[in-house]
């Protein structure tokens, strides 16, 4: 797999608290130079962004993010806003508490809900894997599976670590076959990032590659 066709399946992100919008810039031209499949960004730069790129490259935002312990009304609000601003795709947090208290109803219906509002734009459910256990973690793969939603995403890269290829090879075995994978966080050369597809994985979330291509010059 060449590093174009590892590229095309990449979310470029910039998610810092420090992000600002000549930096977010950068990474939409990075990312339509490189063809990635989006820009993941705050959705406070959604707008901007969206006018900015077009149709040149889906904008992808980032929904009761990083901590996932929002209400469900106000993630629902951050994801109506969002699309009203041009968002292509929406990343979800889980309420983790929810789950460990086997709440299961809640985040299921959490899911649904905002896949509801996405409507046929797509819906990713990061489920932070670091934090869970196995048991949690293909219990998740039920609930995102039955709800409705697009991909299963390991993780924000903000907590305490990210992908792991084990994680990938346990949601290949317990989602339905039209749920996708995004593996994220920590993702840092392109031979890892090959074997992430391999696995399973159908999108990447990282910067990192993009920046290593710029360093070669390419």
């Amino acid at each position: 797999m060449n590093h174009s066709e590892i590229l095309s399946k990449v979310d470029h992100t910039l998610l810092a608290q420090t992000a600002t919008w000549e930096q977010i810039k950068t990474i939409c031209d990075d990312a339509i130079k490189y063809r990635t499949a989006s820009v993941c960004i705050p959705p406070s730069f959604v707008k901007r962004a969206k006018e900015y790129v077009g149709d040149s490259v889906a904008v992808c935002t980032v929904i009761g993010f990083p901590n996932g312990y929002n209400t469900t009304e106000t993630k629902l609000f951050e994801t109506k806003n969002a699309l009203e601003n041009g968002a292509d795709e929406i990343d979800m947090v889980i309420n983790i508490g929810a789950l460990k208290e086997k709440d299961y109803d809640y985040v299921s219906n959490e899911i649904r809900a905002l896949k509801k509002a996405c409507g046929t734009k797509v819906l990713k459910v990061i489920i932070e894997t670091c934090l869970l256990d196995e048991e949690e973690k293909i219990r998740m793969c039920r609930l995102v599976s039955e709800a409705g939603a697009d991909y299963i995403k390991t993780s924000t890269g903000f907590s305490t670590a990210g992908a792991t290829f084990d994680d990938v090879i346990l949601f290949t075995k317990h989602i339905d076959p039209e749920v996708k994978i995004k593996a994220a966080g920590g993702i840092s050369s392109f031979d890892d990032a090959e074997k992430f597809i391999e696995l399973g994985a159908d999108r990447l979330g990282t910067s990192r590659l993009v920046k290593l291509e710029k360093a070669q010059g390419i």
